[in-house]
């Protein structure tokens, strides 16, 4: 038997129920890929990386993910889909990861990317990273759910900063 996608506008309200109950921004970001990789099939690597210094510069560190292991732990801000999203601050999906010399391989079977910044009090924080087995997986609704994932995960941050 295969499994069948939800309709990614199914989960709006699933992701906004976390936000509320959970405690931490790891257990939330814990939660939202567990939910997005367990709900939506083509989603076959979920995870979130983090802004933080190294050095005098920022890094994308992974955080919570679901999926197989990745070599990519840290990445500097000037390399990657992952570093250019959070870069510029804007969504990047790449329907084809072998034609966009920017993807940094983590394994043969992915075949597209959508990378969604995560924004808290205005600045980019971190971002949500999804790959795909399939080519061209994330469509508009895909998008949308994604942004949307972000945004309460910064929401988050912006209630709970001290």
């Amino acid at each position: 038997m295969t499994a069948k996608d939800e309709n990614p506008r199914d989960l709006f309200s699933a992701l906004d129920t976390l936000a509320t109950s959970c405690d931490s921004a790891d257990a939330l970001m814990a939660a939202i890929v567990a939910l997005l990789q367990e709900k939506l099939t083509h989603y076959n690597w979920v995870g979130f990386y983090m802004l933080e210094k190294d050095g005098g510069s920022d890094v994308l560190v992974l955080g919570p993910f679901r999926g197989a292991a990745t070599p990519h732990t840290r990445i500097p801000l000037n390399q990657g889909i992952c570093g250019a999203a959070a870069s510029t601050g804007k969504t990047i999906v790449v329907d084809d990861v072998n034609s966009d010399p920017r993807y940094l391989a983590c394994s043969l079977e992915t075949k597209s990317e959508i990378v969604v910044p995560v924004r808290a009090h205005g600045k980019v924080v971190g971002e949500l990273d999804i790959d795909s087995h399939r080519a061209a997986a994330f469509g508009s609704e895909d998008r949308a759910l994604c942004e949307h994932a972000a945004a309460v995960l910064g929401r988050f941050f912006e209630r709970t900063a001290s």
